[in-house]
């Protein structure tokens, strides 16, 4: 009989397929059926949950229903995206899920890089008096002139005090933060099994292996056991499109990442808005072997109008006409850069280069992306109603699409 309750996956490869509509697992499944990682199929940030008016017990019904529909009787994870505060804890465990991914991002001191000296103490003041360190002599003594040895890839060493406290600047009070959220998580899940995440992807600047080291260092000194750790890596990842970005560089950095995740851990490296990264999978299979987790989210929901494109076209050129009109305001939570400018209006386009221009070029598949709580949310035009209805209606096109474009992530990253 399939299991259709979720479990850990422990350090298994895995995959993070976000459904934000409730119906798109059966696709899920059968794209990770294409390759040997572990999938986690109910997946939703907080964020999510509130632009899409869903509750976490609804989430994790959705993934149930259609794992005991397509008889999928393998381990499946879910998880708690992105939660950043005591309450999202507690309502997520609550409802059943096992990956708990903290978000201690509000936390990160974003301008520590271009600290002068005055300002770099000041910085590093307040993670004190935020409880990362005890005085600054403990972080001397704990860190200063330390040498690390990774194997392969050399030796990693705090040898210049100015590095090693502008890691404390930027991280510390984060750390700190993920210390007391581990501690919520393990008080809510009792005595049910559990695994964390914890994420610093959504910030300003990439996270250096220097500071990937030092974070890795603190989460070992704090006793905070994580499955996963999601740095922000070099290059751009912008929602629903491909990587930008120096691709021997993203190698050079992602060994050194790794061999950190497998000294001091070992952990998973998560790749964060991790859909639709084609020109990184071969390498990130690479490198990572096991120690590798990809998350998707946007992707599936882009999917499901490429559905309603096929099936419905005036609805779908209402939906693009009504989400341009929401774009520059539902963007400034997002780091993308398409620019309205180079996008086409969809009244002179015919159906197939209406779908084309919007989910298969960047710009006009970004303004769909980041809009997708405002047209699920509308109440005048039912949008969420009506897209429901035609998945329902079109199952067998919608599970095909999904798989063709999930099964393409799959396929890439398990080439190897």
């Amino acid at each position: 009989m399939p299991d259709a309750q979720p479990s850990t996956l422990g350090l298994q490869p895995s995959f993070g397929f976000g459904d934000r509509l409730g119906l798109a697992t059966p696709g899920h499944i059968r794209a990770c059926r294409r390759g040997a990682l572990k999938p986690i199929f109910a997946q939703q940030s907080v964020r999510e949950m509130e632009r899409t008016e869903r509750t976490p017990e609804e989430v994790m019904q959705a993934a149930r229903d259609s794992i005991t529909a397509e008889g999928w009787s393998e381990p499946w994870g879910a998880d708690a995206d992105h939660l950043k505060t005591r309450d999202d804890v507690i309502d997520l465990a609550a409802a059943g899920f096992t990956f708990f991914t903290i978000d201690p991002s509000e936390h990160v001191d974003n301008e520590a890089e271009g600290y002068d000296a005055s300002d770099l103490d000041a910085a590093v003041g307040r993670a004190i008096s935020a409880g990362a360190f005890e005085s600054a002599g403990e972080i001397a003594s704990l860190y200063s002139g330390r040498e690390y040895d990774l194997g392969v890839v050399g030796c990693m060493r705090f040898d210049r005090p100015e590095e090693l406290l502008r890691a404390v600047a930027k991280y510390g009070r984060a750390i700190a933060y993920t210390q007391q959220m581990a501690g919520w998580i393990a008080e809510a899940c009792g005595d049910e099994a559990y695994e964390i995440e914890v994420s610093v992807d959504e910030t300003d600047t990439p996270t250096t292996p220097l500071e990937h080291l030092f974070i890795a260092l603190e989460l070992r000194r704090r006793g905070v056991e994580v499955v996963s750790l999601a740095p922000r890596f070099v290059g751009d990842f912008e929602k629903g499109i491909d990587y930008k970005g120096d691709l021997a560089r993203f190698e050079a950095e992602l060994t050194r990442h790794v061999a950190i995740a497998r000294q001091f851990g070992p952990y998973k490296l998560s790749v964060h808005s991790g859909s639709d990264k084609f020109l990184i999978y071969p390498i990130c299979g690479r490198v990572c072997g096991d120690l590798l987790h990809v998350k998707t989210a946007g992707t599936s929901y882009l999917e499901a109008l490429r559905v309603v494109a096929r099936v419905d076209a005036p609805l779908f050129r209402d939906i693009i006409e009504f989400s341009l009109t929401r774009f520059d305001e539902d963007r400034a939570t997002y780091h993308i850069s398409a620019d309205l400018a180079r996008v086409t209006p969809p009244a002179g386009l015919s159906e197939t280069e209406r779908e084309r221009e919007y989910l298969d070029v960047e710009d006009g598949r970004q303004v769909l992306h980041v809009t997708f709580g405002s047209v699920l949310t509308n109440p005048e035009r039912e949008y969420k109603q009506r897209i429901m209805g035609i998945l329902r209606d079109n199952a067998e096109l919608h599970a095909d699409v999904l798989e063709t474009h999930l099964g393409k992530h799959i396929d890439l990253l398990t080439a190897g």
